[in-house]
């Protein structure tokens, strides 16, 4: 009889492979650092998986490029705050009307700027749609400044904000994917035009402009000040309520644990749960759109677009769609990773966390395998982490047997920068030998 294995087994067997490894590293750090530790990789692994699950269907999908992952993330973490915090009191009353007008005045003045464009012939088409313009912007002006100066003056040291609508957190994931969402459709209706490589520069850039957005406006968000206490969602506990519990302390002390610890343990495990009943639901979802008509004809118009095209494709629409549909993934990770953190910090926002680690987790997972993103978001994020912590006394190693001094100092000062060190050689090391990822697309 042969034993002779076919191409296709072992293929098949990579995945399960893959993901047995990366339970066994969570399992590793669980025994060695501790759950808490192992917990809180695995959720923003998951949180990961999420955000790479977005990148794949724009890059594993129809090829675009985008770079400005990290905008789009911070706009679904604003949800939130827009959502679950409770209103200011006063703050709407103060100024709540004045910016609603200014926005309704810059909307009429873009649309009657649309209008002349489309209509008035000649010379006086510029001239007239730049007056417009012109007169629009001091207009909103003269109705925003004295709203948002109203609104930042009411208890400035803890609020100085509108607030949110005090609903529950839940509620604030889905709108996190929308305002993504309607963000991507305003920026594809102007960059999805432009080649792959202007794309790229096109939504970085914007990226950048929708976090300093966030971070200035203080009536928006408290700016730089920061949102804290931010509503968990259901059911997940708060580790004070499960302290001053005595069911749960009597249940933890019986299992020999700190009750402390069990509680903050406790928690991690409620939000793991959410976290997984949302990936699954975003794997089924994917997968079953990656199988479908619609998923072969997004992956053509990737391979070649000159060809779909004449087949009678709408290329120009089909990546639009795809792009926003992406974009609300990654907006649905925002939301989720602020209800994690219990607080809206804009400065915490950077493009290598944000936007390069997550190509990196696509490209290192397998670019148009859903499988492949889920993998490589949390195997990527947990060598992040670890990465951080060996660097310092991988470098005492290596520095050892250098003699005190310049040498020796430089290494030991450069280990935070092992991360960096530790993605590229991860990165370089997959293109060499794996191009395709490690669960290459079938």
């Amino acid at each position: 009889m042969s034993t002779t294995r076919q191409p296709g087994e072992s293929s098949a067997m990579r995945a399960p492979l893959f993901f047995a490894i990366m339970a066994v590293l969570i399992l590793f750090e669980g025994f060695t650092s501790g759950w808490n530790s192992a917990l809180g990789i695995l959720n923003m692994g998951l949180l990961s998986a999420v955000m790479a699950l977005g990148v794949n269907m724009q890059w594993g999908y129809a090829g675009l490029f985008n770079a400005g992952a990290m905008g789009f993330l911070a706009l679904g973490g604003l949800a939130p705050v827009l959502i679950s915090m409770p209103p200011t009191p006063g703050a709407f009353k103060a100024g709540g009307f004045g910016i609603m007008l200014a926005f309704f005045i810059a909307i009429v003045a873009v649309l009657a700027a649309i209008w002349i464009w489309r209509n008035v012939p000649g010379r006086l088409r510029g001239l007239a749609v730049t007056a417009v313009l012109i007169a629009g912007f001091f207009a909103y002006r003269w109705a925003f400044d004295p709203a948002v100066e109203a609104i930042e003056a009411i208890n400035p040291s803890a609020q100085g904000n509108l607030g949110g609508l005090g609903l529950p957190t839940l509620i604030s994931w889905p709108v996190g994917a929308i305002l993504a969402a309607g963000a991507a459709w305003l920026v594809g209706k102007t960059a999805l035009g432009l080649r792959s490589d202007y794309l790229a520069i096109a939504t970085l850039g914007i990226a950048e402009i929708l976090v300093a957005v966030l971070k200035n406006e203080q009536w928006l968000d408290r700016g730089v000040l920061n949102v804290n206490g931010i509503p968990r969602p259901w059911p997940v506990p708060y580790e004070i309520d499960l302290q001053n519990s005595a069911e749960f302390v009597a249940k933890a002390q019986s299992w020999g644990m700190d009750p402390q610890l069990a509680s903050t343990i406790t928690v991690k495990l409620a939000f793991l749960l959410l976290f997984v009943v949302v990936l699954c639901a975003l794997i089924w979802l994917t997968q079953k759109a990656l199988k479908s008509p619609w998923g072969r004809m997004m992956r053509a118009i990737r391979d070649n677009e000159i060809s779909a095209a004449a087949m009678g494709k709408n290329v120009t629409r089909r990546h639009l769609q795809i792009f926003v549909l992406g974009s609300a993934v990654i907006g649905l990770a925002g939301a989720m990773m602020i209800s994690l953190d219990g607080q809206m910090t804009p400065t915490s926002y950077n493009p290598l966390r944000y936007t390069f680690l997550i190509l990196v987790m696509v490209i290192v997972g397998g670019s148009g395998n859903n499988w492949g993103s889920i993998l490589g978001g949390v195997l990527i994020w947990y060598v992040w982490v670890k990465a951080g912590d060996w660097g310092p006394d991988i470098m005492a190693a290596l520095a050892s047997p250098f003699p005190d001094g310049g040498v020796k100092e430089h290494l030991i000062q450069s280990a935070p920068h092992m991360r960096m060190l530790v993605m590229g050689v991860i990165l370089l090391g997959v293109l060499r030998f794996s191009p395709r990822g490690l669960l290459p697309e079938k």
